[in-house]
C-alpha cells in the first residue's frame, strides 16, 4: 500500500483521546468492555457521552455483532450508537453513546435502602414502576419484532436518561449478548452456552435448552418487574456462583422453586425434553416436598403486593415456567395494568 496514502489517512483519522476527556471517568463495564463518561475537548458541546472500550485488541466477532446490530437499531427505548472509533496504534475499538445518568440497578438499590430505613423516606410516584416497565416492553417489542434477542436483560443494563430532552426515558443497553434469531446457522446454545445473568435466567436456560426463544427475555423482564415492585431481587442467588460456565445451576433452580413451587409436568409438558432433566430429577426428586406451599402469590404478598391487583396478574403472565405459555411483549403492552390510572408516561 502507498505509504503516503496511509500517512495522510492516519492524520485525517479522528482519535478518541484527542476528541474527548475521559481519563479517570470510568463508570462501569459491559459484557465485553469498559465504559467511561466523556466530554468533548473542543467546541461548545455541553453534552456528556458514554465511551465504551471494547475489551481486547482488534475487532472480535462479538464486537462486530454488537456494532452491526446497533448501527441498524433505531428506537427511543434502545441505546443509540453515535459513532465508532478505531485506534490503529493500539488496535482498540471505541463506541460512542449518549450518556445516561442513571440505571435501574442504582435506582432499585436507592429505594431498597429507603425500605430498610437507611435513607430518609422519598415519595415514589405511583406511575413510576408502570412507566419504567412500559418503556422496557416497548424497546424489547421493537427488538423482538426485528428478530433480535437481547439475552442479558437485568437492571444494570436498563439505563435511565438524566436532565435534558429525554429526561426519564429508558434505554435498553449492552447488546454484547444480543443475537438475531430468525435464521441461525447453529443452535444459539452452541454459539453461547451461557447467557443471561443467573438471577434473571429463565428455567429453560438453567435446564440446558439448546433451542430457546424470545421468552427468555420475557422471563428476565418479569424478574425486573418483581424487583421494581418490591425493591428486592426475586430470585437472588449466591454471588460467588454468578460466573459458573455451565447453564445448569442447582442453587438458582432451588431459589426459583422456593418462590414459584416445583414445576409439575402437566404445567410444563416439555420439561422432560430438557437436556438437564436428568440432573433435575437427580438433585430434586427427594426435595420436591420442600416446595409445597411455595407460590408467587405468597412471595409477593409478603412484600405487600396483593394478588387481586393488575400488577400481580401481569407479573404472573411473565413468570410462567413453560416458555410456550409466557406472555409476549406485545400482549404485555396491551394488558389492563397499563390502561388503569395512573397511566404510564415517557419520564
Amino acid at each position: 500500500m502507498d505509504s503516503d496514502f496511509t500517512d495522510k489517512l492516519a492524520k485525517k483519522r479522528q482519535k478518541v483521546d484527542e476528541l474527548f476527556d475521559f481519563e479517570g471517568m470510568k463508570i462501569g463495564r459491559g459484557t465485553y468492555g469498559h465504559v467511561y463518561r466523556a466530554k468533548r475537548r473542543a467546541g461548545d458541546d455541553p453534552k456528556e457521552y458514554a465511551l465504551k472500550l471494547i475489551e481486547g485488541t482488534g475487532i472480535s466477532m462479538s464486537a462486530c455483532r454488537e456494532i452491526a446490530l446497533l448501527r441498524e437499531l433505531k428506537h427511543p427505548n434502545v441505546i443509540t450508537l453515535q459513532k465508532v472509533y478505531l485506534s490503529h496504534s493500539d488496535r482498540k475499538v471505541w463506541l460512542l453513546f449518549d450518556y445516561a445518568e442513571h440505571d435501574l440497578w442504582h435506582i432499585i438499590k436507592f429505594h431498597r435502602a429507603i425500605k430498610g430505613g437507611k435513607k430518609p423516606q422519598v415519595q415514589v410516584p405511583k406511575s413510576m414502576v408502570k412507566s419504567l416497565l412500559y418503556q422496557i416492553l416497548d424497546g424489547i417489542h421493537y427488538l423482538h419484532a426485528n428478530w433480535v434477542l437481547h439475552r442479558d436483560l437485568k437492571p444494570a443494563n436498563i439505563l435511565v436518561m438524566g436532565e435534558g430532552a429525554e429526561r426519564g426515558r429508558i434505554k435498553i443497553a449492552d447488546m454484547g449478548f444480543a443475537r438475531l434469531f430468525n435464521a441461525p446457522l447453529k443452535p444459539l446454545a452452541e454459539l453461547d452456552p451461557v447467557v443471561v445473568t443467573f438471577w434473571y435466567r429463565a428455567p429453560e436456560l438453567l435446564l440446558g435448552a439448546k433451542h430457546y426463544t424470545k421468552a427468555i427475555d420475557i422471563w428476565a423482564i418479569g424478574c425486573i418487574f418483581a424487583e421494581l415492585l418490591t425493591f428486592e431481587p426475586i430470585f437472588h442467588c449466591r454471588q460467588e456462583d454468578m460466573e459458573a460456565s455451565t447453564p445448569y445451576h442447582h442453587d438458582q433452580l432451588d431459589r426459583i422453586f422456593g418462590v414459584m413451587g416445583y414445576p409439575h409436568e402437566k404445567d410444563w409438558e416439555d420439561i422432560r425434553k430438557m437436556p438437564e432433566h436428568g440432573s433435575l430429577v437427580r438433585d430434586f426428586s427427594r426435595m420436591r416436598h420442600n416446595y409445597q406451599g411455595c407460590t408467587l402469590q405468597r412471595y409477593m404478598e409478603k412484600h405487600n403486593v396483593k394478588s387481586d391487583t393488575s400488577a400481580f396478574q401481569l407479573l404472573c403472565r411473565f413468570l410462567v415456567m413453560d416458555p410456550n405459555k409466557r406472555i409476549t411483549s406485545e400482549q404485555a403492552m396491551q394488558d389492563p395494568y397499563f390502561s388503569e390510572d395512573p397511566k404510564p408516561c415517557q419520564e
